[in-house]
């Protein structure tokens, strides 16, 4: 590792000669893996884990609307720290949140760690255009103006049940001209399905009861935003759970990345996403833990498990989806996710055991554990996480 934090070199010392001045760290029965990367999380309501016990997806939305209400900005903040740090206990280098708070952000330039900060914003009502547009272009300032290069900003506006058409398509056409990545749940529903293609169910009733007027309808919430010119290689889809065919290849088509939560997804009783044709298209995937007010844990070893009981995807697959996958999902493949020399040396140092005789085996070894066995985590050469007694 140079003095940068990025790696020199990889490989057995009777290849690769180890420089008098880099610390020896001797690790028995563990493996060293590329920091892994959490493609999908909200830092922010780290605090509000377990507090929303009604799963029943839109009642939980409502819920979480009057959560985050109530609660005050340094308390975002102190959540959204307290979540970055039990990512990095899990092995996790890589964060891609998304929130409206700035907590993120903020958590990860004050800590020095790695990640995307995707700025939401909310305004169903045409209306609103405006007024939401200009305060999201304000904070992302802000918080470009405060972070440093492995802290990028984004944008992320919500979800089609909380924007409005116009708004969607005047923060898409702003990311692409300044650059910005850019996130949206989508597809993740099958309430959100219902109101997109026809104007049914709770998000529409409640749209109804405010005035607002709805969207012209769709043939499925992919082919929404794509006529809204939402989706292209700038663009990260989470979830996207209910999606056919037609709608893969529109993404695929289109560039797009997706993050995908399949713990989540059970939780509220959304489905499965199709991971194995996302793979099989090609599509970068990653795998993400989404919230801890959605799910107990930053355990992405979890999550890959989950995927690979859904999609009986093999182990090596899984823990790519969590690495390089992962990486290739936010567009940061040249700099992190596999072990090779001038990428960062973002590093999760894990004790599994005897290997395995076989690289398909020790990958199932490695998730088949936890945050438990993560003995340590390094950020740019720079050990973020040590377990006690290691």
């Amino acid at each position: 590792m140079d003095a940068a934090g990025r790696i020199q070199a990889v490989g057995p010392d009777s290849i690769v000669p180890r420089p008098s001045d880099v610390e020896n760290l001797v690790a028995p029965d563990c493996v060293l893996l590329p920091g892994l990367v959490n493609a999908h999380t909200h830092l922010e309501l780290t605090g509000l884990r377990g507090s929303v016990a009604d799963p029943a997806f839109f009642d939980w939305i409502q819920q979480i609307r009057r959560r985050k209400a109530e609660t005050a900005p340094p308390v975002f903040l102190e959540a959204a720290r307290q979540g970055l740090r039990e990512a990095w206990a899990a092995g996790t280098t890589t964060v891609a949140d998304t929130g409206d708070s700035g907590a993120a952000a903020e958590a990860l330039t004050d800590l020095g760690g790695r990640g995307v900060a995707y700025q939401e914003v909310f305004g169903p009502h045409p209306d609103q255009l405006e007024e939401a547009f200009a305060g999201l272009v304000a904070a992302v300032e802000r918080l470009c103006g405060g972070a440093p290069p492995a802290v990028r900003i984004g944008v992320s506006p919500h979800a089609p049940y909380t924007v409005s058409g116009p708004l969607f398509r005047k923060v898409a056409e702003w990311a692409r001209s300044e650059g910005l990545p850019l996130a949206v749940h989508l597809a993740e529903s099958p309430e959100e399905t219902a109101f997109v293609t026809r104007g049914r169910g709770p998000f529409a009733e409640l749209w109804s009861r405010r005035g607002i007027p709805l969207p012209e309808l769709a043939e499925s919430p992919v082919r929404y935003l794509d006529r809204l010119g939402v989706l292209g290689p700038q663009a990260l889809v989470i979830h996207a759970v209910q999606t056919g065919a037609a709608d893969r290849h529109i993404l695929r088509e289109r560039g797009c990345a997706v993050a995908l939560c399949p713990r989540s997804n059970r939780r509220h009783g959304h489905g499965s996403p199709p991971i194995a044709a996302y793979v099989h298209d090609g599509l970068p995937a990653g795998l993400g833990t989404d919230s801890l007010a959605s799910v107990d844990s930053m355990d992405l070893f979890a999550e890959a498990r989950a995927a690979g009981l859904e999609s009986g995807l093999d182990a090596p697959v899984l823990l790519e989806l969590l690495t390089l996958g992962g990486a290739r999902a936010l567009g940061m493949s040249d700099e992190i996710g596999s072990l090779q020399p001038g990428k960062w040396a973002d590093l999760c140092l894990l004790r599994i055991g005897a290997a395995g005789a076989s690289p398909g085996a020790v990958a199932a070894q490695v998730l088949e554990s936890g945050p438990a066995a993560v003995t340590g985590t390094w950020v740019a050469g720079r050990r973020v996480h040590r377990r006690a007694g290691a």
